[in-house]
């Protein structure tokens, strides 16, 4: 079995320092093989900031964890306008990651990053053709049976706001990355952003986007709150499926909410909902 931990959102700057240690404490305690990390590592990109989210990451590999990312918009400067259309991503670079698009080989998944952040977009995300491609070129490598994992920062998808109608904005120029999801069979989507946490299937979501499991990620360390708690994700993968629970913040700890599964059913994920089929009686001449 595979376990990761999938944080996004942290906003070093805008941070409570309680939730950290609490985060912390519960990645030592799971063991993950990975931690995952969906953009934003910084409120606003400044020095300090990032220097805080680098000591961050610095003491989970110091407790063995392995631990990739991929930039978030608030990783690119917003008002210090030279750095941000010159250099927009080289303090990330220089204190979280120079590969701006990890990829990770694990014994049954591959885990790809790309980062999606962008000068020109401020908050929006973007996907390039050359993105495209490489996207392509890296799951090619992919053998059989591996669940495909793919992560960025912006959801592709207009996600559900709470209860009601509303839907949280996808990324623009989203069409040739659904087409490309959907054509790789890529497993699994992790995102950030909405500071929301939620699973989909993308077919439920846009029609002709596959059978991937979107998996959106809270806010971890923040205290810009949307309209629930901080939290993060667990995700399990080992040859029966993909079990997802969100871990959320409670009475000053991190506790496990309720997990759903998903088990593969020919090139589709199928939520298991513990009922048993039952087997049809035989029948005697």
């Amino acid at each position: 079995m595979t376990r990761i931990i999938h944080l996004s959102d942290l906003h070093f700057g805008a941070h409570d320092d309680k939730l950290v240690e609490a985060v912390e404490r519960r990645v030592d305690e799971e063991q993950p093989e990975l931690v995952v990390i969906s953009g934003d590592f910084t409120q606003r990109a400044r020095t300090e900031q990032f220097q805080q989210a680098c000591r961050f990451l610095d003491r989970l590999r110091e407790a063995g964890h392995e631990v990739i990312g991929v930039p978030g918009n608030h990783d690119i400067p917003l008002y210090d306008v030279l750095r941000r259309f010159l250099s927009p991503l080289a303090r990330y670079k220089r204190f979280i990651d120079e590969t701006l698009c990890p990829f990770i080989d694990l014994s049954d998944t591959t885990v790809l990053g790309i980062n999606t952040a962008r000068s020109l977009t401020f908050k929006d995300g973007h996907i390039s053709k050359e993105q495209i491609r490489f996207i392509r070129d890296s799951f090619a490598q992919t053998e059989p049976g591996k669940v495909r994992l793919l992560v960025m920062h912006h959801p592709l998808f207009a996600l559900p706001v709470g209860e009601g109608p509303a839907l949280a904005d996808p990324m623009r120029d989203n069409e040739r990355a659904l087409d490309v999801i959907s054509e790789l069979g890529v497993d699994l989507l992790l995102a950030g952003h909405n500071h929301r946490a939620s699973v989909h299937h993308a077919e439920e979501l846009v029609h002709g986007a596959g059978h991937t499991l979107v998996i959106q990620a809270g806010t971890a360390t923040s205290t810009r709150l949307r309209d629930e708690e901080q939290s993060f994700n667990r995700i399990e993968i080992d040859s029966n499926g993909v079990t997802v629970t969100i871990q959320r913040w409670k009475d000053g700890a991190f506790v496990s909410g309720d997990n759903e599964t998903f088990v593969r059913s020919g090139d589709e994920w199928r939520k298991d909902t513990g009922e048993k089929v039952a087997k049809a009686p035989e029948t005697t001449n």
